[in-house]
């Protein structure tokens, strides 16, 4: 049985041509890329996320940790239904400014996500990618818009149907995931520790998260307080960057929230992949 690699792990795949090759496209050889994508609707998984601060306990790249095994998770369940997927390296660095005045905040500007999104995707495609999907974990507002911006540059160049960009701040999603996530009080909270701690536990700061008290303001509610403009988490009272209850975080509720979002990423995927869907109704939530 061959193997591919999801947060360190191997996990099973089946075996034979491009099933039994990397997960991850950087790791492919040309020519095993090549067998892969001429299997025929072979689809790119883009990370996306940010270099930015989240609380003294998480590392500055948990965006990125996130989106990341979110992709190697959906590519799993791809896979297993016999499309040809792969994780693409990740976007990095995004639209932030929220952060700004913590060490860590390094973002760039829309219009430099927009046009460098964009040219991933029209990369891809050309390479012979039937659908392009970026899977993103860095919610700050300007940050999706430049997402949306880019997707539907693209999808107005070359059909809406080879790309796509999963949300899960949309009504759709949204309700599935936990509470937390809901209140908006999730940065570097319960709700992205405990994703932390199930894709990689080593790079939690456990001494310091256990005495991190619960900080309940809501980020998202801050924001439209301020009329959709860019605050500090400073300025709204996250002097550690960070709000939620962190200490409450588990590998279990992790495990459970990626199971989510590798239901978003897969369910959207697909309905684009197929003309018709696969007898699932646009807007509802299929079980994996």
């Amino acid at each position: 049985m061959s193997e591919f690699r999801e947060s360190g792990r191997t996990i099973p795949a089946p075996s034979g041509g491009w099933a039994s090759s990397s997960a991850l496209l950087a790791e492919l050889t040309t020519e095993e890329l090549r067998t892969l994508i001429d299997a025929g609707r072979a689809v790119a998984l883009v990370p996306v996320g940010s270099t930015e601060p989240h609380g003294p306990h998480l590392p500055l790249a948990t965006d990125v940790i996130l989106s990341d095994e979110a992709c190697l998770r959906a590519v799993r369940t791809l896979r297993e239904r016999s499309t040809p997927a792969v994780v693409t390296p990740a976007v990095s660095y995004g639209v932030t400014r929220y952060a700004r005045g913590f060490h860590g905040a390094i973002g760039v500007r829309e219009e430099t996500l927009i046009a460098f999104l964009a040219d991933i995707a029209r990369a891809l495609l050309d390479d012979g990618f039937a659908h392009v999907a970026f899977v993103n974990n860095h919610l700050e507002p300007e940050h999706i818009e430049a997402i949306d911006r880019a997707v539907q540059e693209v999808a107005d160049e070359r059909g809406p149907t080879c790309i796509s960009f999963p949300n899960q701040l949309s009504k759709r999603w949204g309700r599935t995931l936990t509470d937390e996530f809901k209140r908006g009080n999730c940065h570097a909270g319960q709700y992205e520790t405990s994703l932390v701690l199930a894709a990689r536990e080593e790079l939690v700061r456990r001494e310091v998260l256990i005495e991190l008290p619960t900080l309940p303001i809501s980020l998202s509610d801050a924001i439209k307080a301020h009329g959709g403009k860019d605050v500090t988490f400073r300025e709204i009272g996250m002097e550690r960057a960070y709000t939620g209850a962190p200490s409450t975080a588990s590998r279990e509720e992790g495990d459970a929230t990626y199971q989510r979002l590798a239901e978003m990423i897969v369910t959207e995927v697909e309905e684009r992949l197929a003309e018709d869907g696969d007898n699932t109704a646009r807007g509802d939530i299929p079980k994996l």
